[in-house]
């Protein structure tokens, strides 16, 4: 896997976690962001996207005028021209054996190609990930990460 790619998820995945919460495959159309690899785990930690960027912009800044911040949401513009939302607070762990495919936009792996803005969601999704870990939830629709975890452990 290409760290700071974007993949599709198997259904198998959301069938074997059976977590209500988890951002759906949408027929295989919905990518996900390729974050991180957690070393001494071994899980790879993915971020899924969302194209409702007016939903999540007022969500930001909200956050922002309550003096905030706000690592859990990431929008940025991506190198196919197209603004997204990463869904920070709704990543989730995966091992290599969930991933389907590679997400692709004519022949080409689209990935983040901006330093900066990887940097960014990187610092941003350890963060939360550490958060979560402790089981601290930033929605009411937020999947259960720890349980996901343990049932990867399983696998």
């Amino acid at each position: 896997m290409v760290q700071r790619g974007f993949y599709i998820i198997k259904d198998e995945f959301f069938k074997d976690m059976n977590d209500p919460y988890l951002k759906g495959n949408k027929e295989a159309n919905r990518p996900h962001y390729y974050c991180f690899k957690e070393e001494q785990t071994g899980l790879f930690w993915m971020i899924p996207l969302s194209s409702k960027i007016s939903k999540y912009k007022r969500i930001m800044s909200k956050k922002q005028k309550s003096g905030k911040p706000c690592d859990i949401i990431h929008i940025m513009k991506l190198d196919n021209g197209k603004e997204s939302a990463f869904l920070i607070q709704d990543m989730f762990p995966i091992t290599e054996n969930y991933i389907e495919r590679e997400y692709t936009i004519a022949n080409n792996h689209l990935t983040v190609t901006s330093e900066h803005s990887a940097i960014e969601i990187e610092k941003k999704a350890k963060k939360v990930m550490n958060l979560l870990r402790k089981g601290i939830k930033f929605t009411p629709t937020q999947p259960n990460i720890n349980l996901i975890i343990n049932k990867l452990a399983q696998k």
